[in-house]
């Protein structure tokens, strides 16, 4: 794919952050925002087993959507100590998605700062996720068009991020915030997804400790080359486009589609998925 690889730093300013990247929107690594954390220390998988392995958590997999599933609704749950075992076993489907770990283990938050970098990040919502070897998170943007920092632990992630003005191009569901699940992003088939060969895109390895900015509404494609964890630290919209679509997305377009999937069952998302490739290549006029 046309993937720049994304502008790597050791350390940045607030000044400089807010000017060069926040408020042009463009994506960012910072090498050492969390290096003075105790997190950079004690954050690996065997920590987190040690002092939330008797949680039961969340998981998801990568099956496609079924009508039947909830928003969010996870595939299956598990405690959280048989789970990291389960990582370091073998590369697995299994990933938390979203998780609040930190309501249920408080003693987390003593690990992290929120960093001054002039965005108001949201003291109540650092999300986790977890992933095995291989696992992916499907092409999507979020619900809320935050602006996030996204900090990985133990061991390497690649992230792919396309820019929202790159949509035209994503073979984006309607009334929804993912691609079509059946693209293979690390090897697209431009005969199957001819607009994908025009999307401008980054790319970037993240290793332990670094963070990733993600500009409100960025296209975002996880995968975790080994087992590990993230964390998102978000800053809801500053542009007020951008928050009436987060408005949108939250009190009317996900509530429409849970009441569609109860009316239409599969047809509803299997019309869904049809119309991302007839809609996608009417507006770009390209005919397959």
């Amino acid at each position: 794919m046309n993937l720049q690889e994304i502008t790597r730093i050791k350390t940045i300013s607030k000044e400089d952050f807010v000017k060069h990247y926040v408020k042009p929107q463009k994506p960012l690594v910072i090498e050492k925002l969390s290096e003075d954390w105790k997190a950079y220390d004690k954050w690996h998988l065997d920590y987190i087993s040690e002092i939330a392995g008797d949680k039961e958590v969340p998981l998801y997999d990568d099956r496609p959507v079924d009508y039947k599933d909830g928003f969010n609704e996870p595939h299956a749950k598990m405690k959280m100590i048989d789970y990291i075992e389960l990582l370091k076993k073998e590369p697995t489907n299994y990933r938390i998605f979203l998780y609040n770990l930190m309501k249920e283990v408080p003693s987390l938050q003593e690990d992290f700062k929120f960093p001054d970098v002039g965005l108001r990040l949201v003291k109540s919502l650092p999300m986790l996720f977890f992933g095995g070897e291989n696992s992916k998170v499907f092409m999507h943007y979020d619900i809320d068009y935050s602006n996030i920092l996204h900090f990985h632990f133990h061991g390497k992630k690649q992230c792919i991020l396309f820019s929202p003005d790159q949509s035209k191009y994503m073979y984006k569901v309607p009334h929804s915030l993912i691609s079509r699940e059946d693209i293979d992003f690390d090897n697209p088939d431009y005969d199957l997804w001819p607009a994908l060969k025009n999307a401008k895109g980054y790319i970037a390895n993240l290793n332990h400790g670094e963070a990733l900015y993600m500009p409100e509404g960025y296209w975002h494609y996880m995968k975790y080359l080994t087992p590990g964890f993230s964390m998102s630290l978000r800053s809801f919209p500053s542009k007020p486009k951008n928050l009436a679509k987060a408005a949108y997305n939250v009190l009317v377009m996900r509530h429409f589609d849970v009441m569609m999937r109860k009316i239409k069952g599969q047809a509803w998302i299997d019309y869904k998925n049809e119309q991302a490739i007839i809609r996608t290549h009417k507006n770009l006029g390209i005919s397959v």
